[in-house]
This record gives structure tokens, C-alpha cells and sequence, in this order.
């Protein structure tokens, strides 16, 4: 991921929080047939390695736990994005040389790749990442509250994943390069739009 220095993020503690943040990611692998990608929840073990576990799960028909992975596999992280129009700078009224733009966040993590059938290993992974997901709600479901001999039989559906990473590289790219004139246009024009999205991104612009 191309990151210029004024949008790197590279403390532990903020890419952890920007990957909670996006309980789906995105898993890449690349193979002899090309690449494959899979969008999946994911979750994150900050604690075991230098740089984290993530652990998830795949259909058992899908084709990528299958083939033979190249190298180091990548999963995507996504945070909140949206479109900066020029028109909220402050700088067009002084010179008018500014071009649209797009603000996000991100996180990209490489590491080595692991799939596995074990039915115990299977049933902590989905049981831990139903608990999160669950986690608040009223009648929060569990899986013990399935019939035993149902959840094994789903579990032969699945596949599991582990990936230990080797590196993160974080992305927030929030009008940090701008001026505070410009960067408070930017905040004040993305908090008047409609969209939740470009709300939240205005919330993170340094003022």
C-alpha cells in the first residue's frame, strides 16, 4: 500500500482499533491460477506474535483453502472513507489550484497462512467470533444454543484459518497533508452531508 508519511500510521495500539473497527476483511491469497479473494469476519489476537493472529473461517466449497498459497497472504481491512470536494477548501477562494480528493482508512496485514478441518479448533473460532458479534445484544445467541449434533454437522461446512502476520501497514488519510483552514472546510463540508459514512470521516480530520 503506498503510504506517504503524513497519512502512515504505524502505532500498535490505533492499527488494532482500526482493525476492530472492520469486523469484515477482505483475504487475498495469491496462487498458480492467479489471485483469490474472499470477504470474511476476521478476528484479531494482537497478543500472540510480534504483530498479531487473525483467525476466521471459509465455506469448505470455496476453492481458496484449497489451493496452494504463494508467498505471504494479505487480509484488508477497510475503515471509514469518503469523497473531499475541492469546494470546501479555503485555498480555492485564494488560488483555485485544488482537485478533488478521497479520504480513508486502512490496514494491511501480511503473514503466513494456515487452514484447518479440526472440529474443535473449528467450533472456538465460530464460537468466539459469535460472542463478539452478539456481545450487547439482549438475547444474545450462543452457539451452545444449537442441538450439539447440528452445530457438528455445520462445522463440516466450514474450514478454518489462521494467519500469522508479519507486518501491518497502516493507512489514515485524512487532509493531514492540507491546511487547518482547509482541513476545517473539509470537516465542516463532510459533517453537512447526508451520508453516515462521510459523517465519521469528518470526525477524524485533525483540526
Amino acid at each position: 500500500m503506498y503510504t506517504p508519511p503524513a497519512f502512515r500510521e504505524d502505532d500498535p495500539a490505533a492499527l488494532a482499533a482500526m482493525i476492530g473497527a472492520c469486523p469484515l476483511a477482505t483475504l487475498v491469497t495469491a496462487t498458480a491460477d492467479g489471485l483469490l479473494a474472499t470477504p470474511l469476519p476476521l478476528l484479531f489476537d494482537p497478543a500472540e506474535g510480534p504483530f498479531g493472529v487473525l483467525h476466521g473461517h471459509l465455506a469448505r466449497a470455496n476453492p481458496q483453502w484449497r489451493a496452494p498459497v504463494l508467498g505471504e497472504a494479505l487480509a484488508t481491512f477497510s475503515g471509514p472513507d469518503a469523497y473531499v470536494s475541492p469546494g470546501w477548501y479555503a485555498s480555492k477562494a485564494e488560488h483555485g489550484k485544488v482537485v478533488p480528493t478521497w479520504n480513508y482508512a486502512a490496514v494491511h496485514a501480511y503473514g503466513k497462512i494456515e487452514f484447518f478441518e479440526d472440529a474443535d479448533r473449528l467450533l472456538h473460532v465460530v464460537a468466539r467470533l459469535t460472542d463478539r458479534h452478539e456481545a450487547g445484544r439482549t438475547d444474545a445467541w450462543a452457539v451452545s444454543d444449537a442441538p450439539a449434533d447440528f452445530v457438528a454437522a455445520q462445522l463440516r461446512g466450514i474450514v478454518g484459518m489462521r494467519m500469522v502476520i508479519t507486518r501491518l501497514e497502516g493507512k489514515r488519510k485524512m487532509s493531514q497533508n492540507r491546511s487547518a483552514a482547509d482541513r476545517a472546510g473539509v470537516a465542516q463540508g463532510l459533517a453537512g452531508e447526508g451520508d453516515e459514512r462521510a459523517r465519521r470521516v469528518a470526525g477524524e480530520i485533525p483540526l
